[in-house]
């Protein structure tokens, strides 16, 4: 967990959420009240978020105690106690709806993500996810993703280069765009990886014949000329599948022996797992 993105996530949440005050919690229960209360998980999923949640809960009032009985990546069922957390109830309060909107979005992600990656059980293919993130969530989506078994995607535009299409057209074609990549690289002295979307395989021929890259996205390949696509690149250069594939037809794309597929789905469409905190 980086705690300086954390920290500034949760003071904007905060922010957000509070302005001038709690006016509920400060009209209804003595400031100095104190109580206990649990996180109730409300249906069956991968867990995600728990060590967030801690941090939310010591960020706001250093003095909450809290006991927790499961962790990230557990599987969990209806009625299951995640943690107790006890100490000032206006504390608890503040941090009820923060931990819950973040762990019910995570443990939704990490949900789904276990679910693909039972699917690629028996292959050595793994699922990648995407950009197509929630602005200002990123972090804790892309979280979520390792936390359900997949595997994190460039995180922005800055740690990796990535050439798509819209990339290839501007600079005037495939073999002037991955030139340019290197140039830049060596001008700037910066090291990252240069990934190519093509689009058929006659742009793969010309990646093929010019090199210089790392990794090559294979985008919108129908199965047949997926696998011979993996086939003419010949674990020269990983791999990765991308667009339009579904559930019912990732097995076939994951068969053809490409190393990677990326699915925005993973963070992009997600339904959060119902859970509740309780006081008791």
């Amino acid at each position: 967990m980086d705690k300086q993105v954390i920290d500034r996530f949760i003071k904007n949440a905060l922010a957000e959420d509070l302005g001038d005050g709690d006016h509920t919690s400060l009209s209804t229960i003595p400031a100095d009240a104190q109580g206990k209360a649990k996180l109730i998980i409300k249906e069956e999923g991968i867990l995600a978020g728990v060590e967030l949640a801690l941090h939310i809960f010591h960020y706001i009032n250093k003095d909450l105690k809290t006991q927790v009985f499961l962790n990230d990546g557990d599987a969990v069922k209806y009625g299951d106690v995640a943690f107790h957390v006890s100490g000032n109830v206006h504390s608890i309060l503040l941090a009820e709806r923060l931990v819950l909107n973040c762990m019910q979005r995570m443990s939704g992600i990490a949900t789904k993500t276990h679910s693909i990656v039972t699917l690629l059980e028996g292959t050595s293919c793994k699922i990648l996810d995407t950009r197509k993130t929630t602005p200002g969530l990123r972090y804790l989506e892309k979280w979520a993703v390792r936390i359900g078994g997949g595997v994190n995607h460039r995180i922005g535009l800055y740690d990796m280069i990535l050439i798509k299409d819209n990339h290839v057209d501007y600079a005037g074609g495939i073999l002037k765009a991955i030139d340019a990549s290197n140039a830049y690289l060596e001008r700037t002295g910066k090291e990252l990886d240069i990934e190519i979307e093509v689009r058929n395989l006659e742009e793969l021929e010309q990646v093929l014949q010019r090199g210089g890259i790392q990794r090559i996205m294979l985008d919108n390949f129908n199965l047949t000329d997926l696998k011979e696509a993996v086939r003419r690149i010949d674990h020269k250069y990983s791999t990765e599948a991308s667009g339009g594939i579904t559930l019912e037809t990732l097995a076939g794309y994951a068969a053809t022996g490409v190393d990677f597929i990326s699915m925005g789905a993973l963070t992009h469409s997600v339904r959060s797992l119902d859970m509740s905190l309780k006081a008791f």
